[in-house]
């Protein structure tokens, strides 16, 4: 399904969801998307196997299983491929899965901290009410991915390829983007605190209905975003000192 990203800009103007310019050898107005909305994953789950237990295991391969309440803490499935599979309720302290591939699954409530995820491939995935802290998915690729409710405190996405991906009523606490690619990304009524964007690249990124915006690095990458004028009121004060400009009250 595609969402459609709401309102606009036109060149400093707001017109009804649609950017309006010239044309220079007519001189009529052509009205187009300000930015692309991201496609979100469709995921339909065939019946499940009820998972029978025991650890991971590296490069496992896992198809059509349903993995409820298990505890992955500490455990090794680097190289591991989730194909088909639900996870519910799971325990991922200083789970390793570096290179893992998760491909059309859902995963709904997962908790811990220090989860290697780095260079993992997640496609078609929908991580819901998480509650993780400094999970690793540096190197990362994720493509039609949605990020539904829940919190994750220090997020490690540097130089993560993402592409169609939804951040969704989630709260995100200093995430870093760090010469990461987004391509097609939105945020929605989610909280951003103290996001790193330094050196990224951004292309059709929806930064204008999240609920918070904090940017601590990297403002000067957001050329490829579009953000609402109030959140451009609120980032002039970052906007003046990444320009080097001195705001003073006359007679100060």
């Amino acid at each position: 399904m595609v969402r459609k990203a709401a309102g606009a800009a036109v060149r400093g103007t707001a017109v009804r969801g649609t950017a309006v310019r010239g044309t220079a050898a007519t001189g009529k107005a052509v009205t187009g998307k300000v930015v692309k909305g991201a496609r979100r994953p469709e995921v339909r789950l065939p019946v499940l196997e009820a998972y029978a237990g025991g650890e991971l295991e590296p490069d496992g391969d896992y198809d059509g299983l349903e993995f409820r309440d298990a505890d992955f803490a500490g455990q090794d499935g680097g190289g591991a491929r989730f194909m088909d599979c639900a996870l519910t309720g799971c325990a991922v302290d200083e789970t390793r899965l570096p290179h893992a591939r998760v491909l059309d699954s859902v995963l709904t409530g997962l908790r811990g901290v220090g989860t290697d995820l780095a260079e993992a491939t997640l496609r078609d995935v929908e991580l819901v009410d998480a509650r993780l802290g400094g999970v690793q998915l540096h190197g990362a690729v994720l493509e039609r991915v949605l990020v539904r409710g829940g919190k994750i405190d220090y997020l490690n996405l540097r130089t993560a390829r993402l592409k169609d991906v939804v951040f969704e009523g989630c709260v995100l606490v200093e995430p870093d983007f760090g010469g990461a690619r987004l391509d097609r990304v939105e945020f929605v009524d989610c909280v951003l605190k103290g996001a790193d964007f330094h050196a990224a690249t951004l292309t059709d990124v929806d930064l204008r209905r999240a609920a918070e915006l904090g940017i601590a690095r990297g403002v000067d990458r957001l050329a490829g975003a579009v953000i609402s004028p109030t959140q451009l009121m609120d980032l002039a004060p970052v906007l003046a000192a990444e320009l080097g400009v001195k705001v003073a009250a006359l007679g100060a």
